[in-house]
């Protein structure tokens, strides 16, 4: 496997990416998005169906970011070219955001 040469550590975005991933599935799979955009109000069985609805957009968002994570490290060409990493990397990065955002203006429209 040869080593990417940038000029910052690949680990960086890596990091931020897990870190963007355990967010998203915390909030979608642990009951955060339920608790932070469905406690008060009106009731949690129909905020809970609407956030269930942004949950799945906003999936989309996460499997592309988590496809663009993975490929950047298993994808050949992308081991090799620091362009290439770095594009992929950028991109699982915008796309966790993408996700996150989708996730936080969504709930706040649920809720």
């Amino acid at each position: 496997m040869e080593r990417v040469r940038l000029g910052f550590s690949p680990i960086i975005p890596t990091i931020a990416s897990f870190l963007l991933a355990s967010l998203w599935g915390l909030t979608v799979f642990a009951g955060w998005g339920l608790e932070a955009f469905c406690a008060g109000g009106e009731s949690a069985a129909s905020c809970a169906r609407r956030l269930d609805s942004v949950s799945m957009v906003s999936g989309l968002f996460a499997v592309l970011a988590a496809c663009c994570t993975a490929g950047a490290w298993l994808v050949r060409p992308a081991r090799r070219d620091p362009r290439v990493f770095t594009w992929f990397m950028g991109a699982g990065v915008a796309a966790w955001i993408a996700a996150e955002g989708v996730l936080f203006v969504g709930g706040l429209l649920a809720g």
